[in-house]
């Protein structure tokens, strides 16, 4: 594997032209898998919701609910489903920050019906008042409500991305927020539409059993949605590097426990060939939704704190339900995470166990200091031999999973263009099979520390005031075992117990946001006029 830390600059300029050269030639990937029993087409729009105007946050997400979900000017919603369901296909859309991607599967003996119906809908939807209504209620509903009551572990993760990538683009949900949504009217949607749904901002997806000539049919077809430009124009948004520990705490009422998200500002993504060596490191650490990593071991096991504890390389989406990452989340700006689920308050913890009534505060302090802890003598001490063969034998079979099924395959195949690359699933096998052990190891040193770090920690407002205090004051922070846990423990696990509650953290500032106050009016001052953003940089000199 080829050190190229000197060139990652020249590579995030070569990424970021390709992917803007092929989406306005209209480049076309194919997966043809003639043996198939239906084809799966995919759009690929350069447009997420850093297009989002100030003031109008969850607009991308809004057109692109209205064009995947809604009728067009000779359907209903409810014709179309009626259509679609005898021959079990499917209309499918998601928002990333980046990127919209509509979803056509159809069994192949289907498709010359179903044809006209999709293109229908990219090219001619409806934006009727009765979809409007129903999807802007569905909406406002998420940001407003569900989102704070759900799962406080997606909160978290929520909650750190805005809090990271603060007065930039990438700042807001994809869902918007709540003063954003109620914004959105319909003449808003339509312009959207019209300036960034463009036939020279998109990347086509074909695999399956298809037509030889439906490339070329896509490709004309497609000229109805006009050629706007404007998407080529977005700028990226770098997140302001942290200084020390800034950690936000939101103050809920009767969280059940404490769930919590720390991160900083990582310069590669898929697009360098150092990525596979953070790969293997990252998934020792804290391989999601992994019994075998270390976090987990530690945190879990070890201690019966949680349900689960792992990190992260890039954004991971709906890593609450997904066990694989999924496709069509593909991003410039990058960051390294840690996700920790929640751990108890001092209140959960003193309504169980009596011999705990006199504990100020519960696990989370701890759960910081253990996970840090644990990464920095990684950082310090590197992978062993054993560790990092093992580790890097599972990925390369692991990796293998991710494109299961052809809608898999061919998402990582359009996610790849992106990045630059021709398939980043294929690719990464090479390199993780070429990487060595003191590659590893020295880009864990470049790239990875833990002194600087955005910490979100969603818990109860009961726990919100000690915790502050015992952050700002590095206090120490005993873990708090029941009688018959702490008996079960042994020597070695409460001797590093003591060694970790006075584990010092570089904290710089903590503050406490009430639940109601969080996602309303993002990117904009108390009165509704946008901010001017930070952190943004022209897109050819996005993170690499």
């Amino acid at each position: 594997m080829k050190k190229i830390f000197l060139s990652e600059t020249i590579a995030t300029i070569v990424l970021f032209i390709t992917f803007t050269i092929n989406a306005t030639a209209q480049e076309v990937v194919e997966l043809r898998q003639p043996e198939a029993a239906k084809a799966v087409i995919k759009f690929m729009f350069n447009n997420g919701s850093i297009s989002d105007p100030a003031g109008k946050e969850g607009l991308t997400q809004f057109t692109t609910s209205m064009i995947a979900d809604g009728g067009t000017k000779t359907m209903t919603k409810s014709q179309i489903d009626d259509a679609l369901y005898p021959w079990a296909a499917s209309i499918s859309a998601s928002v990333d920050k980046e990127v919209s991607i509509f979803t056509f599967e159809c069994p192949s003996a289907y498709l010359d019906k179903f044809y006209p119906i999709m293109m229908d809908v990219l090219t001619s939807p409806a934006f009727s008042k009765e979809d409007y209504l129903r999807i802007q209620s569905n909406q406002q509903n998420y940001v407003d409500e569900v989102i704070r009551s759900s799962s406080d572990e997606e909160y978290s993760k929520k909650a750190l991305e805005d809090f990271l990538f603060r007065n930039t683009p990438y700042q807001h949900m994809i869902s918007g927020t709540s003063i954003g949504v109620k914004n959105i009217l319909p003449d808003d949607i339509l312009a959207h539409y019209k300036s960034y749904y463009s036939s020279k901002n998109v990347l086509i997806g074909l695999g399956g059993n298809y037509p030889a000539d439906l490339a070329a049919r896509l490709k004309t077809d497609l000229q109805k949605l006009g050629a706007s430009e404007k998407a080529s124009q977005l700028r990226r948004a770098l997140p302001r590097p942290p200084k020390g520990l800034e950690i936000e705490i939101v103050s809920k009422e009767n969280a059940l426990g404490s769930a919590i998200c720390m991160g900083f500002p990582l310069e590669i993504t898929r697009s360098s060939n150092s990525f596979a060596a953070l790969m293997i490191a990252n998934s020792w650490l804290g391989e999601h939704r992994k019994s075998y990593s270390h976090l987990y071991k530690k945190i879990r096991e070890e201690r019966s704190m949680n349900y689960g504890d792992y990190s992260y390389i890039e954004w991971y989406d709906n890593g609450g339900s997904n066990m694989l990452p999924p496709p069509g989340v593909p991003r410039s700006s990058n960051y390294f995470s840690i996700w920790i689920r929640p751990v108890q308050t001092a209140v959960g913890l003193k309504k169980q166990y009596s011999e705990l009534s006199d504990i100020n505060i519960g696990h989370a302090h701890f759960a910081i200091r253990m996970a840090l802890h644990e990464m920095q003598k990684l950082i310090n001490n590197g992978m062993t031999d054993e560790d990092f063969t093992s580790t890097k034998t599972f990925l390369q079979s692991y990796m293998k999973l991710y494109i299961q099924s052809t809608e898999k395959q061919l998402g990582y195949l359009m996610d790849s263009r992106f990045y630059g690359r021709k398939n980043y699933i294929s690719e990464m096998g090479d390199l993780l099979e070429s990487v060595s052990l003191d590659e590893v190891n020295e880009t864990m040193k470049k790239f990875w520390q833990t002194k600087n770090l955005y910490v979100t920690i969603v818990t109860d407002a009961t726990e919100a005031e000690p915790l502050k205090k015992s952050l700002e004051s590095n206090a120490p922070s005993p873990m708090s075992y029941s009688n018959v846990l702490k008996g079960s423990m042994t020597p070695e696990i409460l001797k590093e117990d003591k060694e970790v509650e006075n584990y010092p953290l570089n904290v710089k500032s903590v503050t406490i946001v009430k639940s109601a106050d969080t996602f309303r009016n993002t990117n904009s001052d108390p009165n509704g006029k946008p901010v001017q953003m930070e952190n943004v940089v022209p897109e050819m000199k996005m993170v690499k």
